[in-house]
């Protein structure tokens, strides 16, 4: 394990990433463009993987795999993941739903609830108006940390907050979602959850896996997807996450993305340091950064890892 709690395991932090060609990184990144282009242009239907091939001057089924590669999604994931940014902010914007899926270039509205239904945790309407037909239930307990709120859909978490104060994260809960259909505490539904988060905080490397409910863009899906994959009393640094996901120089934008982590602990973005291996920044306070890296350093030169984790529902 690491003698000093706020330096990474060398051996681990010093394993290279698979190099990616140059030449797969360019193609990659005229897709991209491409596929950025036409929707800032227009939305006017998918872009097929021939015409993208055609574009890039590769084989459709070869660049589908170096796109996957490098990007950690398929094209046609990426375009879809901007056509619900698009047509989120036409949500927002007060558009109605059937407006906004045609300005997005949705084929059809059952489109958009497949794809709202894992990429922005409850259906377009309910998102439209600040969580409307949403029913969220939340436990609040004390930690080594302060206060811990954990709230939940019927999919999985959709908050995880440390605060020194319990009625501000619950005014901050509400905040997020002012038109659910119903928030409501409910500690005995929860504790599982709960239970599973304070394990966490003290340093223990997770019993069980935690269903997530959470909104995420293509690229915030990579960078969550990395930090869930860092061991337990291990950290990176941000540009290590940003070459693990083949865009080395996303160093701040997989900073950015840690930044707006929904789910304290669940996705351990407290495990990410700055390039200079400082603390850096934590949505809930340095401090509490320095604390749980500290505590995981410390539990697991005592106690070995759990041989196998289950899935905790709530």
């Amino acid at each position: 394990m690491m003698p000093n709690p706020i330096m990474p395991d060398r051996k681990a932090a010093k394993r290279p990433a698979a190099k990616v060609p140059a030449s797969v990184t360019s193609a990659v990144r005229r897709a991209v463009a491409f596929i950025d282009a036409r929707q800032q242009d227009e939305a006017d239907g998918p872009i097929t993987l021939e015409e993208l091939g055609r574009h890039c001057g590769l084989s459709p089924w070869h660049l589908q795999r170096q796109f996957k590669r490098v990007m950690g999604v398929s094209p046609r994931d990426y375009e879809e993941s901007l056509r619900l940014v698009r047509f989120k902010k036409g949500l927002r914007t007060g558009a109605g739903v059937a407006a906004a899926t045609f300005d997005a270039g949705f084929g059809s509205s059952s489109r958009v609830y497949e794809r709202a239904g894992t990429a922005m945790g409850m259906t377009p309407a309910s998102y439209a108006s600040g969580g409307k037909g949403a029913a969220i239930r939340y436990a609040l307990a004390p930690s080594t940390l302060g206060q811990v709120l954990v709230a939940a859909t019927g999919k999985g978490l959709c908050r995880v907050e440390m605060g020194a104060d319990a009625d501000t994260l619950i005014e901050d809960l509400t905040a997020e979602f002012p038109e659910a259909d119903s928030i409501d505490r409910d500690d005995r539904a929860l504790g599982p959850y709960l239970t599973e988060i304070l394990r966490r905080i003290a340093g223990k490397a997770p019993l069980a896996e935690l269903p997530l409910d959470i909104r995420m863009t293509a690229f915030q899906r990579q960078v969550w997807q990395a930090l869930s994959r860092i061991p337990t009393g291990e950290t990176r640094t941000y540009g290590a996450i940003a070459a693990a996901i083949g865009q080395p120089g996303a160093a701040r934008a997989v900073g950015n993305t840690c930044g707006r982590n929904p789910v304290a602990i669940a996705i351990p973005c407290h495990r990410v340091l700055r390039n200079d291996w400082a603390i850096g920044g934590y949505a809930w306070g340095s401090e509490r950064k320095q604390a749980l890296i500290r505590a995981e350093s410390t539990s697991l030169t005592t106690h070995s890892r759990p041989a196998g984790k289950k899935r905790v529902t709530g």
